[in-house]
Order: structure tokens, then C-alpha cells, then sequence
């Protein structure tokens, strides 16, 4: 997407993150941050009774919810202060069921418009296997 170039427009650590998360959804359902790359950021989730369906299998809407979480997150920080990113739709495409461990997710801009960003997230299990990828557009607006 971009040509090495940094993308983020206001501050971002692995600190500022937690942070940001706490006493939200993100932390209820363990999501971590793990990594912030030049065009990218990496989540975790864990699967486990927090998230997982009632058979047992990580439930899509856990998916969805870590992908969610990093591709709103990373829009978030690469626009200027005083705006922010709103999703307005995202997709998901379920792809290889897991029962156990971590989901691991990666964001990466497919565009960053000055009113709307699109992100793609994929997520994969511990073994590297490609479990759900989610496409997210968002809506960026002046904060108020």
C-alpha cells in the first residue's frame, strides 16, 4: 500500500494501546497488541471460554471483533489529530475452525482516502494457518 513510509499521524506504542483499550471490549476479550509496523499493527486474541462459540470453536463474532479492533485502531492513529475513523462496514470470510491457543491478526491499509480508509485484516492460529479474513471500510470524520 505504501512505499515504506510510516503511516501514523498521532503517537502509537505497545503502551498507548493497552491504555487505549482498557475497560473496553478489547480488554474483556484479551485482545493484545503486539506489534506496530510502518504500514501495519498486530492483535492478538486468545481461544478460549471468552471466546468461543458454545460447541467449542472460536466463534466468528470473536473474529470479527479482533479484526475490528486492529483495522478501527490502526485507522484511528493514521489520521490527524482532531479526526477519527468509524467503521461503517465490514466483512468476514471464516475460512478454518480452531478450538485452542491464539488468533493472531494483521492490518494493512488497502486505501487511505481523506474521507474513507479501507483496511484488510487477516487473522491465522499459531501454526500460521489462514483462519478468517476481513475486509473493513471506515468513515473519517472531525472530532467533536
Amino acid at each position: 500500500m505504501t512505499d515504506g513510509s510510516i503511516i501514523w499521524k498521532k503517537p502509537i506504542s505497545l503502551e498507548w494501546l493497552k491504555s487505549f483499550s482498557e475497560g473496553s471490549m478489547v480488554s474483556h476479550l484479551g485482545i493484545e497488541f503486539l506489534e506496530i509496523g510502518p504500514d501495519f499493527l498486530v492483535a492478538r486474541l486468545p481461544v478460549d471460554s471468552r471466546t468461543h462459540q458454545p460447541i467449542g470453536l472460536l466463534h466468528g463474532g470473536a473474529s470479527v471483533a479482533l479484526a475490528e479492533t486492529v483495522a478501527s485502531t490502526a485507522a484511528y492513529c493514521s489520521v490527524e489529530e482532531g479526526y477519527i475513523a468509524v467503521g461503517i462496514e465490514i466483512n468476514a470470510n471464516h475460512l478454518r475452525k480452531i478450538v485452542t491457543g491464539w488468533v493472531t491478526a494483521t492490518a494493512t491499509p488497502v486505501h487511505l482516502g481523506k474521507t474513507t480508509q479501507v483496511w484488510e485484516t487477516k487473522i491465522r492460529d499459531d501454526e500460521n494457518h489462514l483462519i478468517c479474513i476481513s475486509r473493513m471500510t471506515l468513515s473519517i470524520l472531525n472530532q467533536r
